[in-house]
């Protein structure tokens, strides 16, 4: 069979530059070519335990340098650097070995490299910023130059989910191992030009998928796809939501993906206001979560009154607190009352909160303010997380475990904790025994919101734009986003 013509990337950075100057308002056709926007900055490949990703980053990593797994549109587990892999009975023992490849730049990848390049991520000194939710890894130990085991103190059903994510993609020497391999795009719109080969199954056809890939912001990026200029705006928050309502996009062209996570207040600072429960209860009960749900619209999404959501691993969905039965404008009354009791003759504080610059953050501080100022509590806007009392957390989970949500507020990292909790975590982390585990994490989780150390609103919001020739992407639930196959019709199966 002939063998397909490739591009070269000179040859195609030239042919991107003709294709701008024929038009920017003409979606690009080039079969294999996409153009691909990040809200946020310009992508960096960089090492996770150095440095903490940005999302843009994010999206380079799962893509230049992948790690033993990752995700296929769906957010399914696929091989990475692993061509395959084995679990012990008991759970504790995951061996992979690894596919025959090549570091981008130059040398072939061995076990040995990869089992210290995870050691690093691990260490205390790393930057990585989810390595706590892998913090029952005992041993990383290359077994032969391709064989590599992890070794765990107890087990872990989701290892997988984790390793899947970026943040353990595998950096050396500022090079990845694919699939793409990215270089600056000499193209007119500048960024990365992301390229790779895909060999036939007969190994002699060919074929070239190439991406070019910027970062940009919100408004930016939104201009850029209502005038055809990118096939794909990945990265979209609460935040910006409101800003792609206001154009007038193409029918389908919003997507959302059903993530998981935490999105709420949680206490800033020890010595403020918000060291009364009694305060945080009242504030949580106040929220109009459903007047804030139906300014976003984002379908599906409903409001949440429990520090864990539905579906999670080995654990009964939670039970909404007693107050969420009552409509809010029936209960506002006791509300009032309760606040009256609280501060007696006492001024009212106002509370700072740390939320983000823009339209999103703008509607839900005009919210808080409307909701709270009901019971004498003024809000303001503050740009230090030092001097807030309320922080905005807006985190997708990286595994379907519960302790993830759970161990966000535990001693050393929030402010505002319990020892108690800390405990339990601790001895859910440690057990070998499944049972114990749920066990433990379900009374964290009923401590956590009976002490209100969390006020939850809802799941968080991710959004793209996503062009009609955009056949190969898929919503998932860690809103993880391979470029691979972008022109490709997916498999609906093992979908979310």
């Amino acid at each position: 069979m002939a063998m397909r013509p490739i591009l070269t990337r000179r040859a195609f950075g030239v042919l991107l530059a003709a294709l701008a100057l024929a038009g920017s308002g003409c979606q690009r056709s080039q079969e294999g070519s996409f153009d691909v926007v990040i809200i946020g900055d310009q992508p960096r490949l960089v090492d996770t335990a150095a440095a903490v990703p940005t999302a843009a980053d994010s999206v380079l990593l799962a893509n230049a340098a992948q790690g033993l797994v990752r995700f296929d549109p769906n957010g399914q587990i696929e091989p990475g650097l692993a061509e395959r892999w084995n679990v012990s009975d008991d759970g504790l023992s995951y061996i992979f070995r690894l596919a025959n490849a090549e570091w981008q730049g130059g040398g072939r990848i061995t076990a040995h490299q990869v089992a210290r390049l995870l050691r690093r991520q691990l260490t205390a000194a790393s930057k990585n910023p989810i390595k706590d939710t892998i913090g029952v890894v005992e041993e990383v130990i290359a077994m032969t130059d391709r064989v590599l085991e992890i070794r765990l103190r107890a087990p872990r059903s989701n290892l997988l989910q984790l390793l899947a994510q970026p943040e353990f993609a595998l950096v050396r020497n500022g090079h990845g191992s694919g699939p793409f391999e990215p270089e600056a795009n000499e193209g007119e719109r500048g960024g990365l030009l992301l390229m790779r080969q895909i060999v036939g199954s007969d190994e002699e056809e060919v074929r070239q998928e190439e991406i070019v890939l910027n970062g940009a912001t919100a408004a930016r990026a939104i201009n850029r796809y209502i005038d055809g200029d990118t096939d794909l705006v990945l990265g979209g928050t609460f935040n910006d939501l409101p800003l792609a309502r206001r154009t007038g996009l193409p029918r389908r062209a919003l997507q959302f993906d059903p993530v998981a996570g935490l999105f709420g207040l949680a206490p800033g600072r020890a010595d403020g206001p918000l060291d009364d429960p009694d305060l945080r209860r009242l504030l949580a009960q106040a929220i109009d979560r459903d007047a804030l749900l139906a300014e976003l619209d984002v379908p599906g999404l409903l409001p949440r009154a429990t520090t864990l959501e539905i579906g999670l691993e080995g654990l009964p969905n939670p039970v909404a607190p007693r107050w969420t039965a009552t409509p809010l404008g029936d209960r506002r009354p006791a509300l009032i009352l309760a606040a009256d009791r609280l501060f007696g003759s006492l001024d009212r504080p106002t509370l700072r909160v740390l939320l983000p610059e823009g339209p999103g953050g703008t509607l839900l501080l005009r919210r808080l303010a409307s909701d709270w100022g009901l019971l004498g509590i003024k809000v303001e806007r503050t740009p230090s997380a030092r001097s807030a009392d309320l922080i905005l957390i807006d985190e997708v989970a990286p595994s379907t475990s519960p302790a993830w949500f759970l161990r966000r507020f535990r001693c050393g990292v929030a402010p505002v904790c319990d020892a108690e909790v800390d405990e339990m975590l601790t001895g859910a982390r440690e057990t070998l025994i499944p049972a114990q585990r749920n066990a433990l994490l379900a009374q964290a989780a009923q401590k956590i919101d009976e002490l209100q150390l969390f006020l939850p609103i809802a799941a968080p919001i991710r959004w793209s734009l996503v062009a009609s020739r955009v056949e190969g992407f898929a919503g998932n639930r860690f809103g993880r986003h391979t470029l691979t196959g972008l022109g490709d019709k997916p498999s609906r199966e093992g979908a979310e």
